[in-house]
């Protein structure tokens, strides 16, 4: 059996360019496991390949979603597992690459089906983190649902917030639910490969990263989004780069004709402690690490994965 490839790593890893160079090398097709760069026009800020890329490689589940739109890990899960077995069906080898913890955890150790999000609960709980703080939360959920908190971590915001939206929208609890069938890829029908680097360096390029972005015009980006019928919505709105802008945008903040140092200088930062976490997430799982260097090819990185595939067998 031909598994499947899924490459990850942190945002500005190189992962993209890598995970190219290994679907021309065998003839593969990418899907995304990024849940930004499902919406359509937002190019820059998610760092889209480029069309001659596009043209090069079938890459999938990119720019299917309407940016006022929400969308869910749950939306994510299923239709992903349906363009696997499409890709699969046409005898071309699947690669998965993206960053997105809460879809790759999906991925490997399953969605459990819950009821559709509420918004308006999901919303009051954030605002109850931000007033007292997360630890308040995770004490409420033991309380209500021993076994989820047991479970999620103290620090996990998303989930903690999820399992008490659903015991208050639904009431029941999540635990109860995970023991239900879940979603997921087959063990065994993957191999797990991640791109690592030397924390200063790989600040280094999301730092450079973010400039190169706001000279190819994020922050027009930004604003054209905003100014669309509906404007983003609150899934869209979450992405780092337009939330900054667009939050300064409304809070009257001086940006200056440049886009404003101040607001890059903010990317950068949360784009670095997105980073910091996602590197947090991945020691959840059994991924084979490439440790990149300033001098490492797209091309390196995808022999590598080549031989050790191989070696699987």
């Amino acid at each position: 059996m031909l598994r499947r490839i899924f490459l990850t790593g942190p945002t500005a890893s190189g992962k993209a360019a890598a995970a190219h160079s290994l679907a021309v090398k065998i003839g593969g097709e990418i899907v995304a496991v990024d849940s930004m760069k499902i919406f359509r026009e937002m190019d820059i800020g998610t760092a889209k390949p480029a069309p001659r890329l596009r043209a090069e490689v079938p890459y999938h589940l990119i720019d299917f979603v309407d940016p006022g739109t929400d969308f869910s890990t749950g939306d994510y899960i299923p239709m992903c597992l349906r363009t696997l077995t499409e890709i699969e069906a046409r005898g071309k080898r699947v690669i998965l690459c993206g960053g997105t913890a809460l879809y790759l955890n999906a991925l490997i150790h399953g969605l459990f089906e819950g009821p559709k999000a509420e918004w308006s609960v999901r919303m009051r709980l954030e605002e109850q983190a931000e007033r007292e703080g997360l630890s308040a939360l995770h004490a409420r959920l033991a309380s209500v649902d021993p076994a989820a908190a047991a479970r999620i971590h103290p620090n996990d915001r998303r989930r903690i917030i999820r399992a008490i939206e659903v015991h208050e929208s639904a009431g029941s609890a999540m635990s109860e639910m995970w023991r239900g069938p879940a979603l997921r890829l087959e063990p065994g029908s993957f191999l797990l490969f991640g791109i690592e680097w030397e924390r200063a360096a790989l600040y280094r390029r999301i730092d450079r990263r973010v400039v190169e972005m706001v000279n190819e015009g994020l922050f027009e980006e930004a604003r054209r989004l905003q100014a669309r019928p509906g404007g983003l919505g609150r899934t869209a709105r979450q992405c780092i780069g337009y939330k900054e802008i667009l939050d300064a945008d409304l809070g009257g903040a001086p940006i200056g004709e440049k886009g404003g140092g101040e607001i890059v200088s903010l990317i950068q930062q949360h784009t670095r402690r997105m980073a910091k976490q996602q590197m947090t997430w991945f020691k959840r799982f059994p991924i084979r690490w490439f440790r990149a260097v300033q001098s490492t090819q797209p091309e390196a990185v995808a022999d590598w994965i080549v031989s050790e595939a191989a070696a699987e067998g």
